[in-house]
C-alpha cells in the first residue's frame, strides 16, 4: 500500500465533524535528511554535516563514542553561562555571600533533568521541538506560542549583546561606547556562526575555546580573590540560609529564573540531531540518549563550576561591603570610576559593570581587565547560540524554507534591533533595570518551552518506546509546576515594586490571557500524562490513534480537535 494510499484510509476512519475533518494534527514523521531537502529545495534545518558514531561492537561504555557525541551538551551549557547568569552570581554573592550556593546547585540539577528530556525528543523523532509544536498544535495556539518563545530570545539577546559591549567598553577604558560594542558583537557574531562551513566539529571546539577562556578568566579571581573552602562546601550543599531577608529570597529566584532559560529547551533538542544516529535501531536510539545524557552532565558540571568561580569571588570579597567601602578603596587606588558609588552606607549594588569595576579597585588592573575577557567570552558565545536559537525556533514554527544566510539575518534583525536601541539611549552605568526587566520578562516565557517537553516526550505515540515512564511523568510534572512558581513569584515582586496603579491594571489584563494559555497548554500536558478525566470534549481524542506503513518504518498519528 502507498503512503497516499494510507494516508487516504487513515483519513476517512478519522473524526469528522458536520462533515469536515476534525483533526488539526499532522503524523509524527520526521522530516528528510538534509541531502533530501537540499535537493528539494535547497533548504536544511540544521548543519549540512552529521558526525559518524564510531561502531565499538560490544562495549557497555567507549570513550570513542562518548568524544562523538561531544559538542551539544557544551553548546547547550553556554546558557547557563551568559552575561546574565554571571549578573545573577555575582548579584548572589555581594548580597548573601555563600549561603544561596546549594540554591545554584540544585537549579543546575534542574536544568540537566529538564535538557535530558529535550535531548531524548530530537533523537527519538529526528525533530527539534519548535517541529514538533508545529506538527501537533493548533494554528493559532502555535503563533501564540512561537511569538511567546520569540521573546523569550530576544530577551535573552539583549543582555548577551549588551554583556559584549560592556566588555569592549571596560577593555577599552571606555572608549568604545556601548553602541559601538553592540555593532561590534553583531559583526563578529555573523562570521562566527559561519564557521560550521568549516566543518561542524571545528566549530564545536571553537565553542570549547570559549568555555575555557571563561574557566581561565574567573579561575583567575577565584585563585587571587581566595574564598574560604568551609564556607564555599558550607553553601553549596547545607540548604539553609541563615539571617536572610526578603533581598536574599528574591536573589534565590533569580537564579533560578537565570540558570533555566525557555530558549535553551528548543536549542538542545535541535543540536542532537547533529550526530548520524540510526532511529530505527532502538539499540542505536538508546546508546545516543545515554551518551547525550553524560556529555551534558559533563558540560554543565563544567558550567557550574565557573558560576561557582564568580559567586565566591563576590561573596568572599564584596558581602556586606558597603558603598562608602568600596568609594574609599576605589579613591585610593585612583580610578576613574570612583563616582559610581555614592558616599552612603547602602549595601554594595553591583552588576557586571560594576563587577568589573570594584575588582580593578580592590585588586588591581589585571583583575578588571581579565573579567572583561571573561565577558566577552561569555556574550560572544551565547549570542551565537542565541541566534542558532532563533533559527531553529522560527523554522520550526514558521516552516521557513529560506536560505541560511536570509535566516540569520532575519533571526538576528529581530532580536539586534531593540538592543541597538537600548545601547544608544541607555547608559553603560545604568542598566540593573533594563537587566531585571529581561530577567522577568525571560521567566514569563519559561512555560512555554517546558510544558510543551514534558507533554511531548510523555506521549507514547510520538515517543514510541522511550516516552517518558512513571516516574519521569510525576517528577516532572512535579519540576516544572516548582520552576514555574518560583518564576511567577519572581515576576509578582518585580511589579509590585514598580508602585504605578497603570501598570497594576495593565499587569492584570496581560495576566488573564497569559494564565488562560498556560491553562490551555497545561491541560493538553496533564492529558497527555495520563489524567483521562481531563478529557472531557468529544473531540480531544489522545487516545484515538492509528498507524501507517511508509518505507518499512512505523509512524504514529496523534488525533485531536
Amino acid at each position: 500500500m502507498t503512503a497516499d494510499a494510507n494516508e487516504k484510509s487513515s483519513l476517512k476512519d478519522s473524526p469528522q465533524e458536520n462533515g469536515v475533518q476534525t483533526n488539526q494534527y499532522s503524523a509524527i514523521s520526521p522530516p528528510a535528511s538534509p541531502v533530501d531537502q537540499e535537493q528539494d529545495g535547497g533548504f536544511s534545518t540544521y548543519f549540512e554535516e552529521k558526525v559518524p558514531i564510531p561502531n565499538d561492537a560490544n562495549q557497555a561504555f567507549s570513550f570513542r563514542k562518548l568524544w562523538a557525541f561531544t559538542g551539544p551538551g557544551f553548546l547547550m551549557s553556554i546558557a547557563y553561562l551568559d552575561p546574565g547568569n554571571i549578573e545573577s552570581d555575582l548579584q548572589s554573592g555581594a548580597k548573601a555571600g555563600f549561603k544561596l550556593l546549594w540554591v545554584l546547585l540544585g537549579a543546575t540539577i534542574i536544568g540537566l533533568l529538564l535538557q535530558r528530556l529535550a535531548a531524548r525528543l530530537g533523537v527519538v523523532t529526528g525533530m527539534h521541538l519548535a517541529e514538533v509544536c508545529n506538527r501537533q498544535y493548533p494554528t493559532v495556539p502555535r503563533i501564540i506560542l512561537w511569538l511567546m518563545v520569540e521573546l523569550a530570545i530576544i530577551g535573552s539577546d539583549m543582555q548577551e549583546v549588551i554583556g559584549c559591549a560592556i566588555a569592549l567598553n571596560l577593555l577599552s577604558v571606555g572608549r568604545i561606547p556601548l553602541w559601538a560594542g553592540v555593532l561590534i558583537t553583531i559583526t563578529d557574531t555573523f562570521v562566527f556562526l559561519f564557521l560550521d562551513k568549516y566543518g561542524l566539529r571545528k566549530l564545536e571546539a571553537f565553542f570549547g575555546f570559549l568555555i575555557t577562556v571563561m574557566a581561565i578568566s574567573f579561575g583567575y579571581e577565584y585563585v587571587l580573590v581566595k574564598p574560604d573552602q568551609g564556607e564555599l562546601l558550607k553553601g553549596m550543599f547545607v540548604p539553609y540560609c541563615a539571617g536572610c531577608g526578603p533581598v536574599q529570597l528574591v536573589q534565590a529566584v533569580g537564579i533560578v529564573g537565570a540558570v533555566i532559560m525557555p530558549h535553551n529547551i528548543y536549542l538542545h533538542s535541535a543540536l542532537v540531531k547533529s550526530r548520524d544516529v540510526d532511529r530505527k535501531n532502538k539499540n542505536d536510539v538508546k546508546e545516543a540518549n545515554k551518551y547525550f545524557f553524560i556529555e551534558s552532565t559533563i558540560a554543565l558540571f563544567i558550567s557550574f563550576l565557573i558560576n561557582v568561580f564568580v559567586v565566591a569571588v563576590f561573596a568572599q570579597a564584596f558581602y556586606n561591603k558597603t558603598n562608602m567601602d568600596v568609594n574609599a578603596e576605589c579613591n585610593m587606588t585612583g580610578s576613574p570610576h570612583t563616582d559610581l558609588f555614592p558616599l552612603n552606607n547602602a549595601t554594595l549594588e553591583v552588576d557586571i559593570y560594576k563587577g568589573g569595576v570594584v575588582l580593578g579597585c580592590f585588586f588591581g588592573p589585571a583583575a578588571l581587565y581579565i573579567w572583561a575577557i571573561g565577558i566577552l567570552a561569555a556574550g560572544q558565545s551565547s549570542t551565537m547560540t542565541g541566534t542558532y536559537s532563533g533559527q531553529f525556533v522560527m523554522e520550526g514554527f514558521l516552516n521557513l524554507r529560506w536560505s541560511r544566510f536570509a535566516r540569520v539575518l532575519l533571526t538576528r534583525s529581530i532580536a539586534i534591533t531593540p538592543t541597538l536601541l537600548v545601547a544608544i539611549f541607555q547608559d553603560v552605568q545604568h542598566l540593573t533595570g533594563m537587566n531585571d526587566f529581561l530577567n522577568v520578562l525571560q521567566s514569563l516565557q519559561l512555560p512555554f518551552a517546558l510544558i510543551p517537553i514534558l507533554t511531548f516526550t510523555s506521549l507514547t505515540s510520538i515517543m514510541n518506546d522511550f516516552a517518558n515512564g512513571l516516574f519521569w511523568k510525576i517528577s516532572g510534572g512535579i519540576v516544572i509546576l516548582a520552576v514555574c512558581a518560583i518564576n511567577m513569584y519572581f515576576v509578582v515582586v518585580y511589579i509590585t515594586a514598580l508602585n504605578s496603579v497603570l501598570l497594576y491594571v495593565f499587569a492584570a489584563f496581560l495576566s488573564i490571557a497569559y494564565l488562560c494559555f498556560v491553562i490551555y497548554l497545561a491541560w493538553h500536558c496533564l492529558i497527555a500524562l495520563g489524567v483521562s478525566c481531563l478529557d472531557f470534549g468529544s473531540r480531544v481524542m489522545y487516545h484515538t490513534l492509528w498507524m501507517k506503513w511508509n518505507d518499512n518504518e512505523t509512524h504514529f498519528n496523534l488525533q485531536s480537535f
